[in-house]
């Protein structure tokens, strides 16, 4: 493991005022808490686009989900009380929680939950998770009983459940939760002023309100480094999830500030269009591998905090296998490689950089390192939305830095469409293998098998498994740990009496 240390402008004040009365005002740090991410969310239904910064937001706060994954990555019961699962791992029964309603007074059934799942793997869908949605079939057993039967066997059902792509929605609203979100959560949107801040309001009527201590979150959006740094020192921010890790030396010294080192199940990649010329030679991609050097990287734009990885997966998830050193750091094979696929040096490609710290610092990085074997990397910064929409939605790009932060996604692997253009039949074959395997052994070996194939076809340039750093002021209590998803999860969050 390669880690360096151990572990409101006027207008928005009058808004609030509406939420809270000014009376209150004085006693806000005791029950109000301000948070700042680098990404804004393009909308705020996590089942209408692919970024993890809608449920950063709003998952567990708005909406709720059957199934809640907690820090260490276990399952508890949600918006299902119990669940009962059928030995051949297709059928799950769970018996929902009575009583709950949405934020605009619907209940919350079994209607409910077909209507969710089926909007999910519908023709229409713009789910990420659609195909795993589409192939699932919503059996209404009574108002508060659902049975779930799946043509593939996952044992991780249950985890993705829990997930933002599986959000419980009321089907009065769904055509509107990009922008006005109803679910059945401890909190409603109170205001969003784009390309600043969202802020969420408890809602009275939650069925556990007294237990709710946070009454009001500001989530204020800072995708530059310095400015995190900024904003933490002067306290406009009580807690900054995944800052960025340069500046933790000076937030260990300071007292005011706790400083938590998470586990994580990203995976931080050099994505590669393998639908364009000639990044569709495979020999061209191993030449891309071989060239870089993923300690420098780590260091560069992770500050050290990063495991290196060879494929698309992270030492502790299941069935993992060490293939680091399938595509080792060769400059000369790199050449080489180049050389015998015919490139016309010097090879001139583009790379896209999202806003995030680790993307603009690492990608001049990475384009130094490929330059020493020929290839000109023009770096093109972008912001989120311009990423999601010419990079992930229109595959614009040869190149580009990004981290996936879902647990389960070697699926994608397995779609031609997705931004990758990753087209292969041998793996969508194995890929089918697994999610038909039940027995633990034979699933994990082929998992390896999974991995040792993207990693010798070098589909991209696999970097490193991410910690992610969060700095908060030390009296704010309920922070994740661990993220095995990424949440902020506000209904566990508190002022110790210190502060």
């Amino acid at each position: 493991m390669i880690h360096r240390r151990s572990l409101l402008a006027s207008g928005a004040l009058a808004s609030l005022t509406t939420l809270m009365p000014l009376g209150s005002w004085a006693q806000a740090k005791k029950d109000t808490v301000t948070l700042a991410l680098a990404l804004e969310p393009p909308v705020l239904d996590p089942t209408a686009s692919a970024s993890s910064s809608i449920a950063e937001i709003t998952q567990y706060n708005i909406y709720e989900t059957l199934t809640k994954i907690n820090p260490d990555g276990s399952v508890s019961p949600l918006l299902a009380e119990s669940w009962e699962v059928s030995p051949d791992l297709k059928t799950y029964t769970f018996r929902l929680r009575k009583g709950v309603r949405f934020h605009n007074g619907e209940v919350f059934d079994a209607l409910a939950v077909k209507f969710s799942f089926e909007r999910a793997g519908g023709a229409k869908s713009t789910n990420k998770d659609k195909r795993s949605f589409a192939n699932l079939q919503v059996r209404v057993i009574d108002p508060h009983t659902v049975e779930l039967v799946t043509e593939d066997i996952d044992p991780d059902f249950l985890f993705v459940l829990g997930q933002g792509t599986s959000i419980i929605v009321e089907p009065k609203s769904a055509p509107t939760n990009a922008t006005k979100p109803v679910g059945t959560g401890p909190y409603r949107l109170g205001m969003w002023q784009k390309g600043a801040s969202i802020t969420l309001v408890a809602w009275p009527q939650y069925r556990d309100a007294a237990k709710i201590r946070i009454r009001r979150a500001t989530f204020r959006f800072i995708p530059d480094a310095a400015a995190q740094v900024a904003a933490l020192l002067a306290g406009d921010v009580d807690a900054f999830p995944r800052a960025t890790p340069r500046s933790v030396p000076q937030f260990e010294k300071d007292g005011r500030f706790q400083v938590l080192v998470s586990g994580s199940r990203a995976k931080t990649i050099l994505a590669i269009n393998n639908g364009r010329k000639p990044l569709n030679d495979v020999r061209v991609r191993k030449a891309i591998a071989a060239a870089l050097d993923r300690k420098a990287i780590i260091e560069g734009a992770a500050e050290g905090y990063g495991v290196p990885i060879g494929s698309h997966y992270v030492p502790g998830a299941f069935g993992y296998v060490d293939t680091t050193g399938i595509n080792p750091h060769n400059l000369d094979k790199a050449k080489a490689l180049l050389a015998e696929a015919g490139v016309k040096l010097p090879l001139k490609l583009n790379m896209t950089l999202p806003p995030v710290p680790y993307a603009r610092q690492g990608g001049e990085i990475i384009a130094a390192q490929l330059a020493k074997v020929g290839i000109e990397v023009k770096l093109q910064n972008v912001e989120w939305a311009q990423w999601l929409s010419g990079t992930y939605g229109n595959k614009q790009y040869d190149l580009t830095m990004i981290s996936h932060v879902e647990p389960f996604d070697l699926g994608n692997f397995a779609k031609p469409d997705y931004y990758w253009a990753y087209d292969s039949q041998a793996f969508r074959d194995l890929f089918d293998k697994i999610k038909h395997t039940p027995k633990p052994t034979d699933r994990a070996r082929l998992l390896g098998e999974a991995q040792r194939l993207l990693a010798n076809d070098a589909v991209h340039g696999f970097l490193y498994q991410p910690q992610w750093v969060t700095i908060a002021n030390k009296h704010l209590r309920g922070l994740w740990k661990d993220m095995p998803i990424f949440v902020n999860d506000l209904s566990v969050m508190y002022w110790s009496e210190k502060s």
